[in-house]
Order: C-alpha cells, then sequence, then structure tokens
C-alpha cells in the first residue's frame, strides 16, 4: 500500500508500506528541472529544484511518482551488522570478522578473514576506522598516480562522507585545490574506486564535462570507464549497507 501521508510545507512525507519517508526539499542554482532520488539507505526522498520553484511542485512531483518510489524502496540494500562472524567488502573482496579479544586492535587481513581485537563493545568503530584509513592511503596513491599523469600538482586529498556523490573538486590554483573522495569507495573494486579518482584529477584541468574533460579522462584512466561506471550505478547502493 502507497499513500501520500501529508501536504505539510514543514514537514512534508510520504508513507511507502510500512515507511514513513521524509522529502527532502533542495534548490540549486543551476537546476533547471525537478530531479528526485532516494537516499541510499532509504532514509528519505530527496528533491532537487531549481531556485524559483515552488515547494507545492516539488510535493505534486513526489506525489505523482509514488511507484517509482517503491521501486526504489525495494532495491535498497538489507543492513550489514558490524560483528564477529559477519562478512564485510573491502576493495571488492568480502571478508569474514574474526573477533579475537587477544588479538590486537588494529585489524588485520589474511585468509579471507579480518582479524580484530579488542574489546568486543566498539568493534563497529575499529572496523570503520580501519576501512577509513584504507581509504585514505589507496585515494593518497591514486591521487599521485594520476596527478603524475596529468603532469599536475598533487592537491589536498580528504575523505567525505557524502550521500550523493561519490567525490567532488573545489577549489582554485591561488587558494590551493582539494579533492574529496567517498570514503566507501574503499569497499568496491580497485579500478572503480580508481575511476573515481581519475574522474576529480580530470576536473583540475577542466571544470566540467566537456568533451576535452572526458578525452583527459579516456587518457588518465587505464581501465575501462563504463565497466566502473556501471559497476556504480548497479552496486554503488550496496556500499551504504553498513555502517549506517
Amino acid at each position: 500500500m502507497i499513500d501520500w501521508l501529508r501536504n505539510d510545507h514543514q514537514n512534508p512525507a510520504i508513507e511507502v508500506g510500512d515507511a514513513t519517508l521524509p522529502i527532502a526539499i533542495r534548490r540549486h542554482a543551476r537546476a533547471r528541472r525537478l530531479t528526485m532520488r532516494l537516499a541510499p539507505d532509504g532514509s528519505e526522498v530527496r528533491i532537487t529544484l531549481p531556485t524559483w520553484g515552488r515547494t507545492a511542485d516539488a510535493l505534486a512531483f513526489a506525489r505523482a511518482r509514488t511507484e517509482w518510489i517503491a521501486r526504489q524502496m525495494g532495491k535498497v540494500p538489507a543492513p550489514v551488522t558490524i560483528a564477529d562472524g559477519e562478512t564485510i567488502t573491502c576493495r571488492g573482496q568480502h571478508l569474514r570478522i574474526a573477533w579475537d579479544a587477544k588479538a590486537g586492535r588494529k585489524p588485520v587481513v589474511g585468509d579471507g578473514l579480518l582479524t580484530v581485537g579488542g574489546p568486543r563493545e566498539g568493534l563497529e568503530g575499529r572496523v570503520r576506522r580501519w576501512l577509513e584509513a584504507e581509504a585514505l592511503r589507496l585515494c593518497g596513491e591514486d591521487l599521485l598516480f594520476y596527478c603524475q599523469r596529468a603532469d599536475l600538482p598533487t592537491p589536498t586529498l580528504r575523505l567525505s562522507r557524502a550521500q550523493r556523490r561519490w567525490g567532488s573538486c573545489s577549489g582554485n590554483n591561488r587558494s590551493g585545490r582539494c579533492i574529496r573522495i567517498n570514503w566507501r569507495l574503499v569497499m568496491a573494486p580497485d579500478h572503480v574506486r580508481r575511476s573515481v579518482v581519475a574522474h576529480e584529477v580530470a576536473h583540475l584541468v577542466h571544470f566540467d564535462h566537456s568533451p576535452a574533460f572526458h578525452r583527459l579522462l579516456g587518457d588518465l584512466f587505464e581501465g575501462h570507464l563504463a565497466e566502473a561506471d556501471g559497476w556504480l550505478k548497479r552496486e554503488g547502493r550496496s556500499l551504504y549497507a553498513a555502517f549506517g
């Protein structure tokens, strides 16, 4: 059952089955039309509209697409529990968490296991911090590689916890450039993560998606871009199944 729950401009929401989803409305100067998506974890419906757009139009837009919202809800991956015996993914490989109170607190990979010590309480935090450290290390290596290939100085690298974007590039030559990469990409296969880093390095030269940008990206990235992009479209939501 799918019902429109309320047409309240202050707290708009929609009911999909047993779930009540808030509707987050965002205005963007570069938006030319209404777009709608479901948060990767299925927690809310997000609508972007031009700055001149009306809230009423956004609500009507959602109401006309309730069946689409239901289908998207069906694609949200089941939550992954971070606990002894459960499985996580790192660099596209499945690792079973093996908690051992006598082992070191820093996770160690070997034989398909991620062995983690320390108190059982806080296990999830230790695993997440390890994944984020791996993300920073690997993305740093990727960034250096592609900047050298493009004959560019290496900008600052930061990890992102964005819910919508896999990477971003900001700043200028005077203030300094910064590239942000979503830390969850450490769970994806290597070629997927590397394609995102190469994409952002190409933006250091072309801050658009012009033919010149795509030519440079094709020269920089050693793999198959269509394959990497396809993986993110098919499997990207699965990267949000763990760690909330």
